[in-house]
């Protein structure tokens, strides 16, 4: 390892800008070279990566996060989004011919494919958070409840939700009512304001921004998906 950051930090004297993605995010972040920059990783090995590298700014949320040293991607197929912004700093036209030759769709965020449960995974306590949440997604949330049920206190859940997940805990609360609401549309039974019920809102106008301000895709679009 030492010899390969003493390779990156040359590279970067040079004034060479590296490139990283999925797993590979995690070479530069031991090698050094990505603290106090913005980074992204696979959301898969988010809690991890914030684990060892308190230093680097994570948001596992994007699929691309450019930075001083370089830019890094997210998951295994980030890699073809991370050679397209390549290309796009040469040229943008090429970059969207090449896109139209493999077919593949420019995607700037991973949000739409987290698994908020695989995350909770991580952490015992994230983990009994993540099924209390379940079990209260229509009641609504409550900071001081959720402590008090998982024997612990406000500040300790903060700053777990925090350290594991990037993340206070009504932002994942918010993760799991919208995964919720996914599989309700995905079902097709109910109507969205029957849905929005279901995953605690009052109307189905609430659910309808949240859906398009976290997944960048209205209730329609991710209806359209299924066909």
């Amino acid at each position: 390892m030492r010899e390969a950051q003493t390779r990156l930090l040359a590279w970067l004297a040079e004034g060479a800008s590296i490139a990283a993605s999925c797993i590979g995010t995690f070479l530069l972040a031991e090698a050094g070279v990505l603290d106090g920059q913005k980074a992204t990783t696979t959301w898969s090995m988010a809690p991890l990566f914030r684990q060892r590298y308190p230093a680097i700014q994570l948001d596992e949320s994007r699929m691309l996060v450019p930075s001083a040293v370089g830019v890094t991607a997210g998951s295994a197929m980030g890699h073809l989004d991370l050679a397209l912004w390549l290309i796009r700093q040469a040229s943008p036209e090429l970059a969207g011919l090449v896109s139209r030759y493999l077919l593949a769709d420019i995607r700037s965020a991973q949000a739409p494919y987290i698994i908020p449960n695989h995350l909770a995974q991580s952490d015992p306590l994230i983990l009994k958070f993540e099924q209390w949440a379940r079990a209260h997604l229509r009641d609504g949330f409550s900071l001081d409840d959720a402590a008090a049920a998982l024997g612990t206190t406000p500040r300790t859940l903060q700053r777990r939700c925090a350290s594991v997940l990037g993340k206070p805990p009504l932002a994942y609360f918010q993760d799991l009512r919208v995964e919720q609401a996914q599989s309700l549309l995905h079902g097709g039974g109910l109507d969205v304001e029957a849905i929005a019920a279901e995953v605690g809102y009052a109307d189905g106008a609430t659910l309808r921004t949240l859906l398009r301000q976290r997944l960048g895709r209205g209730v329609r679009e991710l209806r359209a998906d299924l066909r």
